[in-house]
Order: C-alpha cells, then structure tokens, then sequence
C-alpha cells in the first residue's frame, strides 16, 4: 500500500470514528454536518467528499460496520442463551455486557439512529436488525431447548422478542454504567444483572413448556 493510500485511509477512519464519537454524546446523526466532522478531524470540507458523497453514505458505513460488530457479538450470545443452569446464564450476560462495556458507541448509535431523523438509516438499520433477528431465528432452530417448537413462525416470534430484550438491556446498562457519580451504581449494576438473569431463566422455562396447540384459537 502507497503512503498516499495509507493517508487516505487513516483520513476515512477518522472521520467515521468522529461522527460516531460525536453522534453517540447526546447527539443525533441527523443533526451532524460535514462541515463540523471535517472540523472535528481537521479536514477542509472538500476534502469529505473524497471518502463520501454525503451524510446518508457516511451514515450507511456506519451501519454496516457497527451492525457487523453487533453480528458478531449476537452470534456467540446465540450459542448461549438457552442453558438450564445459573451459571451458564451468568457467564452469557457477563460476556454480554463486557462486550458492551468495550464498545458502547456501537450499541447507542444503531439503537439511537433507529427511531432517528434520517430515513435512510432508519431503512437500513431496521433491514440490518431483520437479518440479525434472522440469524437468531436460525440459531434457535438448531437449539436443543427448542427442538419442540416446530412452527417457524413461532421461532421467529421468540427470536424477535429475544432481539428486543437484549436491546433494552444493552441500554439500560449504559444508562447506569454512565451515572459516574452516583453512590449506588455498583449495587444498582448487581441488581440489574440478577434482574436480566431472572427474564432469561423465566423466559427459558416458558419455551422449555412451550406447546403450540394450546395457542390455537378455538
């Protein structure tokens, strides 16, 4: 690689990495200018459109890239979900929230950008999030805990509900991981770990009795 292709390339990752810093410290991406990422990275506005013909493509490399940071954790987190035992349990969510823990920025920008400003990125983030529920779906179907459940659509159903819990516990986690200053905080991280163990094992034991016929409208 060229010292003029290295540049250019250390110059791209720059200026995703400040509009991920800057859209992911009480911001929306939407509100974002070139003009302010190129001041941020100290880059003349031209020379953005070296990298990128716009915002929305900025936007979408983004996406791409932190819904593959995403893919990759959602899919160990798969081969895990449903054990029978306490620490099995535990040691999924600590891998969970470890993960987030190195790298929230990635969790709050496509959690943030989903309900954002912009149309184009709530298109492909939700497409992004459809493939991700998908591959749960596909996980759970090779899952012994879920042998029983022979309606496709009832997989999918649990993998979205699954999807969408560990969504909200990602954030709720954040939340109380960025409250630096309040005295409570460690005790209040312990009792919302138990609190997600309790949802897991719940939710475990519901699909572990699952039966579809009981479902069915008379």
């Amino acid at each position: 690689m060229s010292i003029r292709e290295e540049r250019k390339q250390q110059s791209r990752k720059a200026i995703l990495d400040a509009a991920l810093s800057l859209s992911t410290t009480g911001r929306s991406f939407s509100s974002l200018s070139l003009r302010e990422i190129s001041r941020h990275v100290g880059l003349v506005p031209a020379a953005f459109y070296r990298h990128f013909q716009d915002m929305d493509e900025l936007g979408l490399e983004l996406v791409d890239q932190m819904s593959l940071y995403l893919k990759n954790i959602l899919n160990q987190l798969s081969l895990h979900y449903f054990q029978p035992t306490d620490v099995q349990t535990r040691a999924t969510l600590d891998y969970l929230f470890q993960r987030v823990e190195a790298f929230p920025e990635a969790w709050i920008f496509l959690i943030a950008e989903r309900w954002g400003g912009s149309p184009t990125l709530r298109q492909a983030i939700a497409r992004e999030f459809n493939f991700l529920s998908s591959d749960l779906t596909q996980a759970l179907a090779q899952m012994k805990a879920t042998q029983h459940i022979q309606s496709e659509q009832d997989l999918k159903v649990l993998a979205q509900i699954l999807f969408e819990l560990t969504l909200s516990w990602v954030m709720q986690w954040i939340d109380l991981q960025r409250q630096d200053n309040h005295p409570q905080q460690q005790e209040d991280l312990q009792l919302f770990r138990r609190q997600v163990q309790t949802q897991v094992q719940l939710l475990f034991r519901g699909i572990l009795h699952w039966d579809r016929s009981l479902a069915q409208h008379p």
